[in-house]
């Protein structure tokens, strides 16, 4: 049996998972869990990176605890676009931004001052949003911030992650991508765009494959977690780019959705499409595994039922997955619809009232109870799929024949049948864990026990199960997504 340990940190929470790996199976088991909250700070929010070193190592230490103090690897998976500095001494220069804070507001707008809009596309081909790396850095200018001035080496956040826990500084290339600072042709940054932008070329290092040894633990950390000379690898180390290589696909043509926090929806090509059109679509060229490119779009995803589960929690109400779905589905349906991606839905203070906002102002009837407010997140998020994959499919000039749902979303089985009817076709569901598992699969594959990707999809297949949701009431579903173009 060989087993290895993937740290999946989320938006909200984070887990240590150990892949154990037996004959032609692949088993997982959580060691710990802890949440990852966002700290606020006078205007800002931050995140608490020391807390997520803390809770790193008290992972390792479960694991031990637990029985399997005979893990080969440890490899880390997080969200893109945050970083932290480094001074020439290797310290941390205060505390990384958290993506939804303020401080990046207009900032895109004065960059495309600087370069034109197309420009930054075809250099970098990243989808547009006011939180990535490059709105980041040029608000620091644009603050004559102090800390560029003092700073040796940007880190994003598992990379910063695992500097922590080996003492050296290593780009990697999946979660650079994300950045819209990296060019995907040559898969490196891209210095004449950070120049142009007068960011400091200095911070940045060239990015290794997903997948590259990246030592192992400092001898102080390895006694205090009592796992001395553990094997640290850099996986896949954006969590898409783990969950993609999850994915349970038969052959290379396929449509995927990492559903969570965010949806990311979009399929894998050997190469990057930068044209007028992907420019238009807003769509992004991220790295992936063995070379590959994921072309895909970001879609608020979960995020917006999550948000209103925090109100109504707040407020008082309370309620069960089972309730959600008996409320869900005693509203009306096709009564309204909201374009998930919109920008009043980004960080609102009072989600549900938002959402009824959004279709007051736009001709609909109002959505009163939970059930309501639910029944239309979940149908725009259908629909908005439905949007997206037509977008991706004009692109590669492919049709696909269903859409296989990874991650945590892929549970809610409204929203996978939802999807499915708003398709028209198959919707394939699983694995739920499905980043974690991509971070062990890189794991295995760097340490030689699968030989490469199409054997690591099929371990998947051979292991976790897979669900199939089959198109209904489709003419309702055509019927309505007329609709919902016409108020997105």
């Amino acid at each position: 049996m060989v087993k290895a340990l993937a740290f999946d940190l989320g938006a909200s929470s984070g887990r240590a998972v150990v892949g154990q790996f037996d004959a032609g199976k692949l088993t997982i088991i959580d060691t710990h869990r802890f949440p990852n909250e966002p700290v606020h700070v006078l205007q800002h929010m931050h995140w608490d990176i020391l807390r997520l070193l803390h809770e790193i190592k008290q992972g390792l230490i479960q694991t031990r605890l637990q029985g399997h103090a005979d893990i080969e690897s440890m490899g880390i998976d997080t969200w893109g676009v945050d970083f932290g500095l480094l001074n020439a001494q290797g310290e941390l220069l205060g505390n990384p931004y958290h993506y939804r804070d303020g401080h990046t507001s207009n900032i895109m707008e004065q960059v495309f001052q600087q370069i034109p809009q197309a420009e930054v596309f075809q250099r970098t081909g990243i989808q547009f949003i006011s939180f990535n790396t490059i709105y980041q850095l040029a608000a620091l200018q644009s603050s004559a911030s102090l800390l560029l001035g003092q700073a040796e080496t940007l880190l994003l956040i598992p990379e910063l992650l695992r500097y922590f826990l080996t003492g050296k500084r290593l780009s990697e290339w999946t979660i650079a991508s994300t950045t819209q600072l990296c060019n995907p042709i040559t898969r490196n940054w891209d210095m004449d765009l950070l120049q142009k932008l007068d960011i400091p070329t200095r911070l940045f290092q060239s990015p290794v494959s997903p997948g590259t040894l990246a030592g192992t633990l400092l001898p102080a950390i390895g006694s205090e977690v009592g796992l001395p000379s553990l094997q640290v690898v850099a996986v896949a180390e954006h969590d898409t780019a783990s969950a993609v290589v999850a994915v349970p696909a038969t052959s290379s043509d396929f449509a995927y959705l990492s559903s969570g926090t965010w949806s990311l929806l979009g399929t894998e090509i050997t190469s990057p499409i930068l044209s007028e059109q992907a420019l238009q679509a807003n769509v992004t060229n991220e790295g992936g595994i063995n070379q590959t490119i994921r072309l895909l779009k970001n879609v608020t995803g979960l995020w917006l039922l999550q948000e209103c589960r925090r109100i109504w929690k707040n407020e008082g109400l309370r309620f069960t997955f089972a309730d959600e779905e008996k409320l869900t589905v005693d509203a009306p349906a096709f009564r309204s619809f909201i374009n998930p991606d919109h920008s009043m839905f980004m960080s609102p203070a009072h989600m549900p009232h938002q959402i009824q906002m959004y279709c007051q102002q736009t001709g609909q009837p109002v959505p009163q109870t939970e059930g309501e407010i639910i029944r239309c997140i979940l149908g725009s998020l259908a629909l908005r799929y439905r949007y997206v994959l037509e977008l991706i499919e004009n692109l590669v000039q492919k049709r696909f024949s269903g859409l296989h749902v990874v991650g945590g979303g892929s549970q809610n089985t409204l929203l996978c049948q939802y999807t499915a009817n708003a398709l028209g076709r198959t919707v394939w569901a699983g694995p739920v864990e499905a980043t974690a598992i991509g971070n062990l699969l890189v794991q295995y594959i760097a340490l030689g026990h699968l030989v490469n990707l199409q054997q690591a999809r099929s371990l998947v297949q051979q292991s976790f199960p897979i669900h199939s949701y089959k198109p209904l009431e489709v003419a309702q579903w055509e019927s309505a997504y007329t609709r919902f173009c016409q108020v997105m």
